[in-house]
């Protein structure tokens, strides 16, 4: 039987769901919770972004789980300055997880139009910070956002983020269909590409997926990747999330573990 890492991010992606808004106890029970189910990961939050989600990292030390492992999320490092003087990665450590994932730009028109970067510095960034926290955690999971839309507009600046990712040492590269407009075929296709690519380098990177439900795709898209060797699966418990939320976690597992023998939980 083979085996996919379930990561939960209700507690971040999940919190930006319309109408909900969870107190530290309500996070703290939902950890809980999650540890009980037998979840591999729980995203806690991002500390330099909310500066209140250090309340959660500070009291969930205290609790002993079975079986997940407690994470923190952030962006890659500011443009041109130095990781060690970035305020949001120093909040960021202040979390003490022994995880930590951190989401950039594969998009290349994000990064001309939002980062007004060039291309070659969001690399920079992009290693830069892995290569740093490495040093300081024991994981660290790369989410390359937007990444089945960046794949098609410039597919070969696509891959290059993912490779320079994995060179500087990300544990595991997650696709993130971050619009939640790739349907079916295309992200089996674009998964494809990506293997292929891999396979012609001699690279054996492991992969995860993350997606966004805005064209009913999450689940079936979440459940292609693992198809195709994926050992990560991110989502949310009912896939709650921004807009038309996240892949639904409560939809994977159970056919991950009984119609596909995939040992999730």
């Amino acid at each position: 039987m083979s085996k996919v890492y379930i990561y939960d991010t209700t507690l971040r992606d999940g919190a930006q769901a319309k109408g909900i808004s969870f107190s530290l106890e309500d996070k703290i029970k939902i950890t809980q919770a999650l540890d009980d189910l037998g979840v591999h990961y729980i995203e806690g939050g991002w500390p330099g972004s909310n500066p209140k989600d250090l309340n959660y990292f500070n009291r969930v030390k205290n609790l002993k789980l079975k079986n997940a492992k407690i994470v923190a999320f952030s962006s890659t490092k500011r443009p041109y300055i130095k990781i060690e003087e970035d305020k949001n990665i120093e909040t960021l450590l202040q979390a003490q997880t022994s995880v930590i994932t951190i989401f950039g730009k594969s998009w290349d028109l994000h990064v001309k139009e939002a980062l007004k970067v060039p291309l070659e510095e969001n690399l920079d960034m992009i290693f830069q910070t892995i290569k740093y926290l490495k040093k300081h955690v024991q994981e660290v999971f790369f989410d390359a956002e937007h990444f089945f839309d960046g794949f098609k507009s410039n597919k070969e600046y696509a891959l290059k983020v993912l490779e320079v990712a994995w060179e500087a040492g990300a544990d595991c590269l997650v696709l993130a269909d971050t619009n939640g407009g790739t349907l079916w075929y295309e992200c089996e296709n674009i998964i494809k590409e990506v293997l292929e690519h891999f396979k012609k380098k001699n690279i054996k990177p492991q992969f995860g997926i993350h997606c966004h439900n805005d064209s009913d795709m999450a689940t079936v898209n979440s459940l292609i990747a693992v198809k195709h060797g994926f050992v990560q699966v991110q989502g949310t418990i009912n896939g709650i999330g921004e807009r038309c939320g996240n892949a639904n976690l409560c939809s994977i597992i159970p056919n991950l573990v009984l119609k596909m023998n995939i040992e999730a939980i």
